[in-house]
């Protein structure tokens, strides 16, 4: 048996136990409850009085019990309690800080800190201490993220669950695992539920993805959720960086050695736990793999993603309809004749013909430039989540690829456009200080020298991309009718 298996045996033993001596008497488990609402007062109160290891713990997992059971309108009252009820004693923040005033030095700041903290955390700390603890506080942050915005005391509930899980889930805790085909079925089927970005339809589909000697797949866990990944990062090895997504999953591709591979490509990475949302741990696992590859190996020099843009084609329609002082910071895309070009998005076969195809994936490339490069979000950050998370880590943007996924999701989110974000390990940290300091994304030249205007279409091949457009949809409409 693993230590965490021992520990987790000793914790069920010392609840079974402390539950029996606290149900013969007039303790929690004794009170009356109310169908599918609890009154989970009495039930916290008496978890933070106790004094007893085995009695706490009981008293612990009889309140996850007892919220795992009950209805949505139960698990609300839980969190309004302690969101409502459990903050910090006021009387004794003001004591403190009126000692501290009257006497700074470190024990009054500690008294400080102690008295500012709220008592929640404590109750949260509590809870963690019953068997399966963890597992049903992350589903308790879920349901919380579903009901945040509902009352005014919840944001600040929620600061307390990620301040926890921030120190709970520090990577020293998390273990590396390697997932292949030989992983147990039950693991493999959670892979197929969680992925996030490339969607596995089915066991044949995932074999694809695991069993050929070029594809890897790695996993973050936590020793007390040993069957229930926290993020997971899909790896193909490549013998160069990779523009779509259709040759990375192609069904009838044909594998390569993974000796004669150079690349090693990031292809979807997915967050499992939605109640783990905004606890980061998809660079330490980045880091991680690119070590674990480096030293199985060696000959493998290049570390890049293959990446979605989720937010483009919401930021690109925005910034095709609007005008004036509406256009927002960069009134350098779109031009009046790339606006013209850009008509073609509303329609969904712009795709089929080559000439209207690459005149519009010519302003999509220069778009997702000024994008990535010069649009921000209210408080300056880079707009895109995904584009976000890379060059926070230190990545650098180093190319954009036209119909690099051009499935309805990719064309939905991106118009098909996909990204590769390069990781070099010894450029890594000054590309962070680039973006945080000076907020600027470290890019390649290649991807700079599409903020430039393109030069509009001739004219002799035919008119504008929108005339020809409407051309080709009359001519579409006759060949329907005659058919």
């Amino acid at each position: 048996m693993g230590t965490s298996g021992f520990i987790s045996g000793l914790l069920d033993t010392i609840s079974n136990r402390g539950r029996s001596l606290f149900e013969r008497g007039k303790g929690p488990a004794a009170l009356g409850l109310n169908g599918g609402r609890p009154d989970f007062g009495p039930l916290v109160e008496a978890l933070l009085s106790g004094r007893g290891e085995a009695s706490g713990v009981a008293r612990a997992r009889r309140i996850l019990d007892l919220w795992t059971a009950a209805n949505d309108d139960g698990k609300r009252d839980f969190l309004l309690l302690l969101a409502r009820v459990y903050g910090p004693r006021l009387d004794r923040l003001d004591a403190a800080i009126d000692a501290y005033q009257a006497n700074p030095g470190p024990s009054t700041i500690s008294a400080v800190s102690r008295a500012a903290e709220p008592r929640r955390q404590e109750v949260l700390r509590r809870l963690n201490l019953a068997p399966g603890g963890i597992s049903c506080l992350v589903e308790m942050r879920r349901f919380l993220l579903t009901i945040r915005g509902q009352d005014p005391t919840l944001p600040a509930l929620d600061e307390d669950f990620v301040h926890l899980f921030s120190s709970w889930f520090n990577r020293g805790f998390l273990v590396l695992k390697k997932i292949d085909w030989s992983t147990p079925a039950n693991l493999l089927e959670r892979i197929i539920h969680y992925e996030a970005v490339h969607q596995i339809h089915g066991w044949d589909e995932l074999r694809r993805r695991l069993a050929p000697p070029d594809r890897r797949l790695y996993a973050f866990f936590h020793p007390q959720l040993v069957d229930d990944p926290l993020i997971f990062v899909e790896v193909a090895l490549e013998p160069a960086i990779p523009g779509t997504i259709q040759d990375v999953l192609a069904e009838k591709r044909e594998p390569i050695d993974p000796a004669r591979a150079t690349t090693a490509v990031f292809y979807s990475i997915s967050n499992c736990q939605e109640g783990l949302k905004g606890i980061s741990f998809g660079n330490f696992l980045i880091k991680q793999v690119v070590e674990e590859l480096r030293h199985d190996m060696p000959q493998i020099d290049t570390f890049v993603t293959l990446s979605p843009i989720p937010g483009f084609a919401r930021w690109l329609d925005a910034r095709r309809h609007a005008a004036g002082e509406d256009a927002g910071q960069d009134e350098a895309f779109p031009t009046p004749a790339e606006r013209d070009i850009l008509q073609a998005l509303d329609r969904p076969d712009w795709t089929l013909s080559q000439e209207i195809s690459a005149a519009v994936n010519a302003v999509l490339l220069r778009g997702a430039a000024h994008y990535f490069l010069k649009a921000r979000t209210a408080d300056g950050r880079v707009i895109d989540p995904v584009a976000r998370f890379h060059l926070g880590n230190g990545a650098k943007l180093e190319r954009i690829n036209p119909l690099g996924d051009r499935s309805m999701n990719g064309m939905r989110q991106s118009h098909g456009l996909m990204v590769n974000y390069l990781y070099r390990l010894e450029e890594i940290e000054a590309n962070h200080e680039a973006l945080v300091t000076r907020g600027e994304v470290v890019a390649a030249p290649a991807v700079l020298a599409l903020l430039a205007p393109a030069p509009p279409p001739e004219e002799a091949s035919g008119g504008s991309v929108g005339d020809r457009l409407r051309r080709l949809s009359r001519r579409r409409k006759v060949a329907a009718v005659e058919e």
